[in-house]
C-alpha cells in the first residue's frame, strides 16, 4: 500500500520530529491513552487539529509508559500554554474490563489489539505524573472519561462512590462532552495571558473552588445546587435525586449551571454551549486530517479500532434516544449537529482517494444512524423540555422525523463513481421509521428509507438494538414495546423477498439490565425462538458511569420515581440471566428448567422447551 510518511504531515510526536518543523518551542502537549490516528473519530487527534487551525504548535504524547523512569512525560518539556490529558476514545475501565470484571487481552487502541499500553484511570494517573513533574504548568482534561466522571459518580470497578476527576487529578480545568469549542477558547484566552484560575465562565467546563471564593460568571445562568459529595456517600437516595436534576439539566437547551460541594471546596459544572450549527462542525471534519495512524506504527501490527473506521464517515453527533444505559447523550448531547451534504460528499471524495480503498465505505452514520438532520420543528417547544428522550415513552409531535435528507444523502454517495457500496453499520432506530405521522409523505420517505437501507447500504446483515422482550423492562430502558421489532422483522422479511435477497437482521439484547428479572429473560428466550432467532449479539449489563441504570445499579432506587428496582448483581445471578440467551444449548437445559420450577413457572418451561 503506498503510504506518505512525511511526518511532517501529522502532529509531531517526538522530540526529532518537532526539530524537524523547525520549532523551538511547543504551546502545547497533549497526552492519550489511545494509539495516535489522525482520523476525525479520534478525540485527541480532533482536539490537536483545531488548536493547529488556530495558529497553535501542538504535539501529541500516545499511550506514554508511565512505569518506567517516566521518560515519555520529560521528552518534549514543558508547553508554552498548557497540557491536555484525556484517557482516549473509551473510558479506560470500560477499555480494559469485562462486565464481569475479568481483565481484557486485548485493546482495540493500540498496535496490534496489545493490553497493558495504558493504566487503569488512565486520566488520573497521567495528570497526577504531569502535576508531579511540571506544577507551574496548567492541566485540563477532556476526553470521555473525564467527561463522564465530572460529578460524583458510581465506580462499578472499584465499587464505591468516587468524587468528581477533578479532584484526584489536581487538574485545573475539565471539558466535557464534544469540547473543541471549549478548548478553543481556553487557550485564545490562556494565549492572551489571562490567568487560568479567572478562567470560570467558559461554558462546557468543570472547576473547583474554595466553598466560599468568589468567581467570574455569566448573569444569566442560574445555579442549582446538587447533594453534596458527603451527602452522596451517606444516603444513596440522594444521589440517585442528584442523577435526575444532572439529566435533566444535561438535556436542556438552556440549562442550569451546576453546584456540587466536597468538603472545603465546590465543584462548578457550567452549562453548555448551543448545539454546534451546520458551519461550525463542518469546519471540524474540514481540517486536514491525514486520516491515517502516525508513521511510527508504519511496519508495527495494524490497530483493530482504526481498521474499524478507516473508510467510515460521521455524518452527525449527538442523540435524543436517551437510552438508561447508554453515554451518549450525556457526552456528546440530546440535539443534534448534522454536517452539510457539501461536507460529508467531500469527505466521501477523499475516503475514495485514499490507496486502500476497494470501493466500501464501511459507515455512513453517528451514535444512531439516523437521525441525521432531525431536530424539533419548533424551536420554542424545545427550549421549554427537559425529556431525557425525544422518543420515548412516544416519538415526540414537535419531532421531524423526516429520513429524506438521509435518503437524498445516501442516493448521491451511492452514485459516486468510485463507491461500489456505502454500508450503514451504526445502529437503527426503528421506531421512528416505523413511527406513523401526521404526515403521509413523511411516512411514505421512512418507508422508502427502510428498503433503501436494506436493498442498498447492508453487507448481509442489518443490525438493530431491541435489547429485550418484556415491555416492562422495555419501558424502564426508555425503548419501544417489542411488538416493533416484530413488525420490523417483518417488513423486513417482506422487502427482502419482494427485491430477491438473502439477509439476516441481527438483533442486540442486553441481560442483567435494572428491572430485568429470570421471568423476562425466559421470555426474551421464547419469543426470539418463535421468531427463529439464534442469537449472538448479546452482553451483560455494565455499569458505567453517568447513566440512570447504573445509578440504578448502585443505589436500587429509580431516580425519577424513587421506586425500588431489582437488579442482579451476584455473579450467580447475572449468570443465570445470561444463559437464556443460548437457551437452545444443552449444557444450560436443566439449569435454566430448575430455576423457572423455584420460581413456580413451569409454564415458561413448556413453551420454551416444547417441540
Amino acid at each position: 500500500m503506498d503510504i506518505n510518511l512525511d511526518k511532517s504531515l501529522w502532529l509531531p510526536t517526538s522530540k526529532k520530529e518537532v526539530e524537524q518543523l523547525g520549532w523551538s518551542d511547543i504551546d502545547v502537549i497533549l497526552f492519550t491513552g489511545d494509539a495516535y490516528i489522525d482520523h476525525p473519530s479520534f478525540g485527541a487527534a480532533v482536539i490537536g487539529r483545531v488548536l493547529e487551525h488556530e495558529g497553535l504548535r501542538v504535539a501529541i504524547v500516545p499511550q506514554p509508559n508511565w512505569k518506567d523512569d517516566l521518560r515519555d512525560f520529560k521528552k518534549l518539556g514543558k508547553p508554552n500554554l498548557f497540557f491536555a490529558v484525556t484517557g482516549g476514545n473509551m473510558d479506560s475501565m470500560v477499555n480494559h474490563y469485562t462486565a464481569g470484571k475479568r481483565k481484557r487481552h486485548n485493546d482495540a487502541y493500540t498496535p496490534g489489539g496489545r493490553s497493558g499500553q495504558r493504566p487503569d484511570y488512565a486520566t488520573i494517573t497521567y495528570s497526577k505524573i504531569l502535576k508531579e513533574l511540571y506544577p507551574e504548568v496548567p492541566i485540563v482534561i477532556g476526553g470521555i472519561e473525564a467527561s463522564l466522571r465530572r460529578v460524583t459518580h458510581y465506580d462499578y470497578w472499584s465499587d464505591k462512590l468516587m468524587p468528581s476527576i477533578l479532584v484526584d487529578t489536581q487538574a485545573d480545568l475539565l471539558f466535557y462532552g464534544m469540547g473543541e469549542k471549549s478548548i478553543l477558547e481556553f487557550a485564545r484566552l490562556v494565549k492572551r495571558g489571562i490567568p487560568i484560575n479567572t478562567l470560570t465562565s467558559i461554558p462546557q467546563t468543570v472547576f473547583l473552588v474554595d466553598e466560599n471564593e468568589s468567581y467570574a460568571t455569566k448573569k444569566n445562568w442560574d445555579e442549582l445546587e446538587l447533594a453534596s459529595h458527603e451527602t452522596c456517600l451517606l444516603d444513596k437516595k440522594e444521589y440517585a435525586r442528584n442523577f435526575m436534576h444532572i439529566e435533566e439539566e444535561s438535556n436542556k437547551m438552556e440549562a442550569k449551571k451546576l453546584i456540587q460541594r466536597i468538603g472545603n471546596k465546590k465543584i462548578v459544572v457550567n452549562p453548555p454551549w448551543p448545539t454546534f450549527k451546520e458551519n461550525e462542525i463542518d469546519r471540524i471534519y474540514d481540517l486536514p486530517y491525514t486520516r491515517l495512524p502516525h508513521p511510527r506504527y508504519h511496519n508495527k501490527e495494524t490497530i483493530p479500532a482504526y481498521e474499524m473506521i478507516r473508510h467510515s464517515i460521521n455524518i452527525h453527533r449527538g442523540c435524543f434516544g436517551g437510552c438508561t444505559f447508554c453515554t451518549i447523550s450525556a457526552h456528546q448531547g440530546k440535539f443534534i449537529a448534522s454536517r452539510s451534504e457539501k461536507s460529508v460528499l467531500k469527505e466521501v471524495e477523499q475516503v475514495t482517494q485514499m490507496p486502500d480503498f476497494k470501493g466500501y465505505i464501511s459507515d455512513l452514520g453517528g451514535p444512531s444512524a439516523n437521525m441525521y438532520k432531525m431536530k424539533g420543528i419548533h424551536e420554542e417547544i424545545c427550549k421549554k423540555c427537559k425529556r431525557p428522550s425525544c422518543i420515548f415513552p412516544t416519538v415526540c409531535k414537535n419531532l421531524d422525523v423526516s429520513h429524506k435528507p438521509m435518503l437524498d444523502l445516501y442516493r448521491k454517495v451511492r452514485q459516486h463513481p468510485k463507491v461500489k457500496k456505502a454500508f450503514i453499520g451504526s445502529g437503527i432506530r426503528y421506531d421512528m421509521i416505523l413511527e406513523k405521522t401526521r404526515d403521509e409523505e413523511v411516512n411514505q420517505v421512512n418507508k422508502e428509507y427502510l428498503r433503501e437501507v436494506i436493498k442498498h447500504h447492508v453487507s448481509g446483515r442489518l443490525k438493530v438494538a431491541p435489547e429485550h422482550s418484556s415491555d416492562e423492562v422495555l419501558k424502564f430502558m426508555r425503548k419501544p414495546s417489542f411488538k416493533l421489532f416484530e413488525e420490523l422483522n417483518e417488513e423486513f422479511k417482506k422487502i427482502n423477498e419482494e427485491e430477491n435477497l438473502n439477509q439476516q437482521l441481527i438483533p442486540y439484547f442486553i441481560s442483567s439490565h435494572p428491572g430485568s428479572k429470570s421471568e423476562d429473560m425466559a421470555d426474551l428466550a421464547i419469543k426470539t425462538k418463535q421468531m427463529n432467532f439464534k442469537l449472538e449479539q448479546v452482553q451483560d449489563f455494565t455499569p458505567t458511569p453517568m447513566t440512570l441504570a447504573t445509578v440504578v445499579y448502585y443505589s436500587g432506587y429509580h431516580p425519577y420515581t424513587m421506586e425500588k428496582i431489582y437488579t442482579a448483581k451476584n455473579k450467580h445471578d447475572k449468570e443465570n440471566q445470561r444463559k437464556f440467551f443460548f437457551w437452545y444449548k444443552n449444557e444450560f437445559r436443566n439449569s435454566i428448567k430448575n430455576d423457572l420450577e423455584r420460581k413456580g413457572r413451569s409454564d415458561l418451561v413448556k413453551k420454551l422447551f416444547k417441540k
